[in-house]
């Protein structure tokens, strides 16, 4: 069987396709694609499923596969009767099948290839049945982590400014953008407005109600990706200014307080940035600035007056606002009854302080005496012992005798006190027993002259 070139068919399939649309084909042979629209990865393969089924027999089978692009004239990319195909020598590396199975490979997507894929499948017989199918390819190229860039960076003020982000991707095909705040999509409403394309976000005025986390999801067909979380600087505020104290009892804006006590007072507001706050002490016509900052303190006994009025002014120095607070302080006098409860419940805690500060400096004292003895008894038996031939009992002269006598040995010994108890040292070798109540034991003086060697002869 001859095979059928593209060339000498081109014409053939052009006239068969516009009969077939217009008029429509009585055979039973019916071509299936699973969608109109098939959408593909620049780089990657891609296929176009085709299945078809006759029901009468069949003694052979030609596909012809043809591409519309908008930019160039249709090109037939392939022709196939059988189990044989033969492709465009333009396209010939481009495209396969495997015939009699109609589905067409495209072995990689370029952009160029997207358009209109048309296949015509003819079954040989009977009369010979021909069908055709429409497949719209799109390429798409996968999106990049968005980028958002605020303007102006530095924030804006609440009711008088506005602020506007932007969206963009380094790569990706027909993107669809959308606004995120707080992970919740973003609509169209009376202060946010959005770009055709939605690549642009403008909140005109901002409001503190857009305090805010703003993100930007970047999508196409085959791909999705959310950027960075960006959170804008909105300068608002003072609001819901409010006075409190660490002490004391409030009613109302009245604070109640004991005369003797030390109270801080704190001044608060909802406001970016933080509020410049000033205390301002009121009189019957006169005012006084008595400090600056968020809190104040104040000590009553200083204070001449039961009845004293203040005020607390903050303001915002970006929006340019401020609020202010008035409050009274009443000092009260300590009740004689609660001063007694006081000095009842303080005099058993000194008591126990008392008592536990002697009881430890009891401790530590007999603990150096006991460390003193220690040592003192330690240093006492290392001392070497003198042999007891060397300790003589000697008579005790008045003085005056003969002069040979005075020399020798002399003890002198601490005689006990025959009323008190006495202390017997345990024997040791070579050692006499010695008694001694006060615990000193005086060492045995011993001198020995060198006897005088006379050279004169008588």
């Amino acid at each position: 069987m001859e095979l059928l070139s593209c060339p000498n068919y081109l014409l053939k399939c052009g006239v068969c396709i516009v009969l077939l649309l217009v008029f429509g084909t009585c055979s039973t042979l019916k071509l299936t694609a699973p969608s109109p629209t098939i959408h593909g990865i620049k780089g990657q393969p891609l296929t176009l499923p085709i299945h078809y089924d006759v029901n009468a027999p069949a003694s052979g089978v030609q596909i012809i596969w043809m591409l519309e692009r908008p930019s160039a004239p249709p090109a037939c990319l392939l022709t196939s009767f059988n189990d044989t195909f033969l492709p465009d020598l333009e396209f010939q590396h481009k495209f396969t099948m495997n015939p009699p199975n109609a589905s067409l490979l495209i072995n990689s997507l370029h952009l160029s290839d997207e358009g209109n894929y048309t296949v015509k499948v003819n079954i040989q017989g009977e009369p010979t049945m021909s069908a055709t199918q429409k497949i719209e390819v799109t390429v798409h190229v996968p999106v990049s982590q968005p980028i958002i860039a605020s303007e102006p960076s530095y924030g804006a003020v609440e009711y008088v400014g506005n602020l506007t982000f932007k969206c963009h991707v380094s790569k990706g095909t027909r993107v669809r953008y959308q606004w995120l705040k707080n992970r919740s999509p973003l609509q169209t409403s009376s202060t946010y407005s959005f770009s055709r394309d939605n690549s642009i976000f403008t909140i005109a005025p901002v409001m503190k109600n857009d305090i805010g986390n703003y993100s930007c999801l970047a999508s196409n067909y085959i791909s999705e990706i959310e950027s960075d979380t960006i959170a804008p600087i909105i300068y608002y505020g003072p609001y819901g200014l409010r006075v409190i104290s660490d002490k004391g009892f409030k009613v109302g804006e009245v604070f109640t307080i004991d005369n003797g006590e030390s109270v801080r007072f704190d001044c608060s507001a909802d406001s970016n940035p933080p509020n410049t706050c000033a205390w301002i002490q009121r009189g019957n016509n006169s005012t006084e600035i008595v400090n600056y900052g968020p809190y104040f303190k104040l000590l009553s006994e200083k204070v001449g007056q039961k009845t004293v009025d203040y005020l607390c002014r903050a303001y915002n120095n970006i929006t340019g606002k401020g609020e202010e607070t008035q409050f009274t302080v009443i000092i009260t006098p300590i009740d004689p009854e609660k001063l007694s409860q006081i000095t009842s419940s303080l005099s058993p805690l000194a008591a126990i302080t008392g008592v536990s500060l002697f009881v430890i400096v009891s401790i530590c004292f007999i603990f150096v005496w006991k460390k003193y003895q220690l040592q003192r008894a330690i240093q006492w038996k290392l001392q070497p012992r003198r042999p007891s031939t060397e300790y003589r009992r000697t008579p005790i002269y008045s003085g005056h005798e003969d002069a040979i006598n005075d020399f020798g040995i002399y003890e002198f010994v601490s005689l006990p006190d025959s009323t008190a108890p006495h202390r017997v040292i345990p024997p040791a070798s070579n050692s006499l027993q010695v008694q001694d109540t006060n615990g000193t034991v005086y060492e045995v003086i011993q001198f020995v002259p060198e006897p005088v060697q006379n050279d004169s002869q008588p």
